[in-house]
């Protein structure tokens, strides 16, 4: 998760090579604000899953599960509230989560855009604006789609958020390679863009470490739990903004 917040965040290169993209993707690193280990439960949510329905199926709980120690705390879900405090990026959140038997499985990025100041369309009856919001879909199908809004056909001005999509399946006829099958690829071909260099990996443990020291000490922040096949734990909310809410899964 956090390479993918280095890939949102990141300056361009100023060319496309393994060393110049590194090096930007570690500045991103090094201006997230590390939390406390007090910090900690202000700023994270863990938990795991209990028995429900996912995949169609009726699942157990995590602590049902074959193999699985009756008094574990191991988590299945976890969500953090990280910022980047640089020039660019001061005072926006960046929300990151993680989860087993949630609603779907899907790996993405959505970009919400800063509301307008002044928003022209007050008429009554309005439904109003929301934010255009750009999505990044990663798995299971690779594309790009952009929310914004758009007028509903008639003499009043109602405002529908409506989708803009590009599915790179469709668009080339093929998926791109998998992602080991890539990774494999730039091994042999002595490319070192997709791998993480030390410093990367030390200024990611910063950051992770005060988490995983809060979350094992005892007593740690208590596991909350959420259905098996639902959009996560309740508790999760209580990391965002006023005015922010998680994408639906």
């Amino acid at each position: 998760m956090l390479q993918l917040l280095c890939h949102v965040a990141m300056e361009p290169p100023v060319s496309f090579t393994a060393e110049q993209v590194r090096n930007e993707k570690v500045k991103v690193l090094q201006a997230i604000i590390a939390p406390s280990v007090a910090e900690v439960q202000d700023m994270s949510v863990r938990a795991r899953y209990s028995a429900g329905h996912a995949g169609g199926d009726d699942v157990p709980g995590y602590l049902q599960e074959d193999g699985v120690p009756a008094d574990s705390v191991t988590e299945t879900y976890a969500a953090l509230r990280l910022e980047v405090d640089n020039w660019r990026w001061a005072g926006v959140p960046f929300y990151v989560r993680t989860g087993k038997r949630l609603a779907r499985k899907v790996t993405e990025i959505a970009v919400t855009l800063k509301p307008v100041p002044h928003l022209a369309f007050s008429q009554d009856g309005s439904l109003g604006v929301q934010p255009n919001q750009l999505v990044l879909t990663l798995q299971p199908n690779e594309g790009v789609s952009l929310q914004l809004g758009a007028k509903i056909p008639g003499t009043r001005m109602i405002i529908r958020t409506v989708n803009m999509e590009f599915l790179y399946g469709t668009a080339f006829l093929s998926q791109s390679p998998e992602a080991y099958e890539r990774l494999i690829t730039d091994a042999m071909r002595g490319d070192a863009t997709l791998f993480t260099r030390n410093d990367e990996v030390e200024a990611q443990w910063r950051i992770c470490d005060p988490i995983v020291t809060a979350w094992a000490s005892t007593p740690g922040p208590p596991v909350a739990e959420y259905e098996a096949g639902s959009q996560g734990p309740k508790e999760a909310e209580g990391l965002l903004r006023e005015g922010d809410r998680w994408r639906a899964i």
